[in-house]
């Protein structure tokens, strides 16, 4: 093989990876979930596809909608931390290459997934056990019998959602860290929602 040759495979190879990661942080990728806080909606080592085309359009996705987006930087807070008149989980903002390494490459990025309760403008309160948007109980049938929604010490539980931000909880709520915790996420950070279940193959299609 000559130099040319070479050449031409080594930009066709350059050419494929670009076009694998713009599919990826545009369109749509796989994923495997890794912790139990959707539980029993999702469970560990099941492959899903994520679908990315809300974060391309800046869409926010709506409630009962399974999203994953990136770790806030802050996860627990004091008790004086809580602003609840700005509930917005904190980031720390990355620029150039160290923004395209996190972003596109992924190199030690961590994602969360959890299920939309609220979107913008909706009260949202979590009193006696259950969550109460703009003052109705919410009806959540994707929980086991029996579940209970707290906040454990510290946290947002009587606030409204920002403008474009969303207010999300794991299925399991007793075992998921989520904007109880560290408040709504803003739409910049939502990565995908959750499109289909492609593992195993007997729960094969949309997760609800």
């Amino acid at each position: 093989m000559d130099k040319r040759n070479i050449l031409e495979w080594i930009i066709c190879i350059i050419i494929a990876i670009v076009l694998a990661l713009l599919f990826r942080y545009f369109i749509g990728t796989p994923t495997i979930v890794k912790m139990n806080s959707m539980y029993p909606t999702l469970e560990q080592n099941q492959r899903l596809w994520l679908n990315r085309w809300g974060r391309t359009t800046k869409t926010l996705p709506e409630r009962g909608q399974i999203i994953t987006f990136e770790k806030p930087a802050q996860i627990k807070y004091t008790y004086t931390e809580v602003d609840k008149n700005n509930p917005k989980a904190k980031y720390n903002e990355k620029i150039a290459f160290e923004w395209f390494t996190y972003n596109f490459l992924e190199i030690g990025k961590e994602s969360y997934i959890k299920r939309v309760i609220a979107v913008p403008g909706e009260h949202v309160e979590i009193k006696d056990g259950k969550v109460y948007i703009n003052d109705q109980e919410l009806d959540e049938p994707y929980l086991q019998s029996g579940v209970v929604t707290d906040v454990v010490g510290p946290g947002f539980d009587n606030f409204v959602v920002p403008e474009n931000c969303v207010f999300a909880m794991g299925d399991n709520r007793s075992h998921s860290t989520d904007c109880r915790a560290f408040g709504c996420i803003p739409l910049e950070k939502i990565e995908s929602t959750v499109a289909i279940r492609i593992w195993p193959l007997n729960k094969f299609g949309k997760v609800e």
